[in-house]
C-alpha cells in the first residue's frame, strides 16, 4: 500500500532523515518508533507530503507520489491524524468531522452558494459519512457537543474520526498517544485495533515503545535519523540497539540534570 525508499532530508548541515525505508502492506498496522530527536516527525511529514525529500521516493498503491502535494495525496486515499490537536473552535464534534470529507467533494463555490442539487446531494453524503465515522470512533453521543469542550483524549479521537470521514485507504497517525492518561491510551488502542480488524492500513509514528508494540505487526526503529532495527514487536522489544537508544537518551537527560 505504502512504500517509502531511501528517504533523506537535510536542514542546513543536519541530516534529519538519512536513507530511511518503511512500508505498509494492505490491511497492516505498521509502526515507527524512536527516542526524541530520532527523525520520526520529519519522516512523517515526508510521507504526508508536507516536506520534500532530498533523496528517495514515496509510492502509494504502486503510484509514485514523491512530488504530489498533500491535497493530492488526500484525494488518492491518504488521511492524516496529527499529534497537535487541530480542531475548529466554535464548531460541534459532528461539524469538525464533516470537514474531513472535503478532499472528495466536487461542487464549486457557486454551486454551494446557490445550493444547487449536486451541492445538496454531496452535503447529505458528507453528513452520513461523518455520522458513520463518529460511530466507528465511539463518539456518536458527543456529536452535538462543542469539540473544544471534550477532554484531550476525545479531541484526539475527533481528529481520527475526521480522517475516517474521508474513507481513506491509508491512515497516518503522528504520536496519537502523546500526553494521554492511561485510560485514554487504552481507549485509543481499542479504537486502532478495531480499525485494523476492519482492514484499514495504518502507519503509527510514536515515541512510546509499549504502546506501539501492542498494536503494530511490524516496527521500524529510528535513531539519529537512521533505521537501527526493523521487525516484529517481539524482536524489537529485545533488540540491544533499541534498548541502548532509549536508555542512552534517558541517561543523557539524567546527566544533564
Amino acid at each position: 500500500m505504502l512504500e517509502a525508499r531511501g528517504l533523506t532530508r537535510r536542514f542546513g548541515g543536519v541530516v534529519a532523515v538519512d536513507d530511511v525505508s518503511v512500508g505498509v502492506a494492505a490491511g497492516e498496522l505498521a509502526g515507527v518508533i524512536g527516542p526524541n530527536g530520532a527523525g520520526k516527525s520529519t519522516l512523517f511529514h515526508l510521507i504526508a507530503g508536507h516536506l520534500r525529500p532530498h533523496g528517495g521516493r514515496v509510492s502509494f498503491a504502486g503510484r509514485d507520489i514523491t512530488r504530489e502535494p498533500p491535497d493530492r495525496r488526500a484525494r488518492l486515499g491518504i488521511a492524516i491524524a496529527f499529534q497537535a490537536v487541530r480542531l475548529f473552535r466554535g464548531m460541534t464534534v459532528l461539524e469538525n468531522v464533516m470537514v474531513g470529507a472535503h478532499a472528495w467533494t466536487h461542487h464549486g463555490f457557486w454551486e454551494a452558494f446557490l445550493r444547487l442539487p449536486r451541492h445538496r446531494r454531496e452535503e447529505g453524503e458528507i453528513l452520513a459519512r461523518a455520522e458513520r465515522a463518529l460511530e466507528r470512533a465511539g463518539l456518536g453521543e458527543a456529536a452535538d457537543r462543542l469539540a473544544e469542550s471534550l477532554p484531550l483524549g476525545q479531541q484526539r479521537t475527533v481528529q481520527i474520526a475526521r480522517a475516517l470521514c474521508a474513507d481513506p485507504r491509508l491512515l497516518l497517525l503522528d504520536e496519537p498517544a502523546s500526553g494521554l492518561r492511561a485510560g485514554e491510551r487504552e481507549r485509543l488502542a481499542d479504537l486502532l485495533r478495531g480499525l485494523k480488524e476492519e482492514g484499514l492500513s495504518m502507519l503509527l509514528v510514536e515515541h512510546d515503545v509499549a504502546f506501539v508494540t501492542r498494536l503494530a505487526s511490524r516496527i521500524t526503529v529510528l535513531d539519529h535519523g537512521r533505521v537501527i532495527a526493523e521487525g516484529p514487536a517481539e524482536q524489537i522489544r529485545d533488540d540491544p540497539a533499541v534498548i541502548a537508544a532509549y536508555l542512552g537518551r534517558s541517561r543523557e537527560r539524567a546527566d544533564g540534570a
